[in-house]
């Protein structure tokens, strides 16, 4: 990983914390682990079957299709709550229906889209991420649904930290609070309440993108764990998992990435992780090939390769679907687009011209300063 990463952090012996957080992998009993998780499902699972046992955040995606699929096996009746994408694709919802085949109660919750549009707008000029409602979504929808069904338990899936359980690990000092929510949420410093006037946006637009008090979450005892701690997480374990049960991958390399199975459900993901390219120098094909590096399947030298002819492309399409028609319900040009991207560009990563403006190729790709990552 390259040191612009956010929060990255090297030891004396320029080892990431990433790395040596899978290294610790081979520390763990995992069938301790297993057990652990048996455990703390127990103390959660509605016994007489009046109630679900656990809510499940889904977007369709290989990791939540995996998720439900580890719940019905452990015997779990879970409630399965989605957040729809900004731009939901064709093979997103495909994924979402499998998901509902598999044998599952299902909740779509579906935000007002002339609201997130603008959403995304804002999120796109101000802090340079198109996705912005959605990250928040993802996490305040499924805790919603946890206080409006009375039911505790939510499972989540990868804990990007890689370090705890979650609170429903804990026997005391279990419920999730608005600060630890907010913690894992990713609002860039944006809060909810800061976009309130901005677009005609009022209070009641945002009603999905509020977490309930910490009153209401204290009553219901909404609490969460990260199945991730419990399970060796792998994407491409997950996938395989998935695909023999029903899901769907890309038919080609998503553009940006190095893989097919991931990040399939919105067509708004290509900007999200362009800007990423644009801020720190890595994309998506960085963080793909750095876990396949880690895991022994790809060579450190493979990896720079794939990277530098994959990683950081202008995204003239996402999932084959044009710019022109992505940016259109944002009310953006492409010619707009290209001026935000100038905007958030990290400029001392990346070969400029004498008077300091980005050099570009004919198709808009910038050229790093430093492919090497040393």
């Amino acid at each position: 990983m390259p040191d612009t990463k956010p929060d990255l952090r090297l030891d004396e012996e320029f080892v990431c914390n990433a790395c040596r957080s899978y290294e610790n992998r081979k520390t763990v009993d995992w069938d301790k682990r297993r057990n652990e998780l048996t455990e703390v499902l127990g103390r959660y699972r509605c016994t007489d079957g009046s109630n679900w046992d656990c809510i499940v955040p889904v977007s369709g995606g290989k990791d939540s299709t995996y998720q439900v699929v580890k719940m019905l096996q452990l015997g779990l009746n879970p409630l399965c709550i989605t957040s729809t994408t900004c731009d939901l694709s064709g093979i997103g919802r495909k994924n979402i229906d499998n998901i509902k085949r598999l044998g599952v109660d299902y909740i779509e919750v579906s935000p007002n889209p002339l609201v997130r549009a603008k959403l995304n707008r804002i999120g796109l000029t101000q802090v340079g991420d198109i996705s912005w409602p959605e990250h928040v979504g993802i996490f305040t929808i499924p805790v919603r649904a946890a206080v409006q069904f009375n039911v505790p338990l939510i499972i989540w899936g990868e804990n990007s930290q890689n370090e705890y359980g979650g609170p429903a690990t804990a026997a005391e000092n279990n419920v999730l609070n608005r600060r630890w929510l907010e913690e894992f949420g990713g609002l860039l410093g944006m809060r909810v309440t800061d976009i309130i006037g901005q677009h005609g946006i009022q209070a009641k637009d945002l009603i999905n993108y509020s977490y309930p008090s910490d009153e209401e979450l204290a009553r219901v005892g909404v609490t969460g764990l990260f199945l991730g701690h419990y399970l060796p997480w792998d994407g491409l374990s997950n996938t395989l998992v998935s695909v023999a049960n029903g899901f769907t991958s890309f038919h080609k390399a998503v553009e940006g990435s190095i893989v097919n199975y991931e990040n399939l459900d919105n067509y708004q993901t290509g900007i999200h992780d362009y800007f990423k390219f644009l801020k720190f120098g890595f994309g998506r094909a960085t963080d793909l090939a750095c876990l396949h590096i880690r895991r022994g399947r790809l060579t450190r030298q493979d990896g720079l390769d794939v990277v530098k002819n994959h990683d950081g492309k202008f995204p003239w399409v996402y999932l084959d679907k044009p710019l022109e028609e992505i940016l259109a319900p944002l009310d953006i040009s492409v010619e707009e687009f290209i001026k935000i991207c100038d905007r958030f560009t990290n400029k001392r990563i990346f070969k400029r011209h004498p008077d300091g403006s980005l050099i570009k190729d004919k198709h808009g790709n910038l050229t790093k300063i430093n492919y090497d990552n040393v």
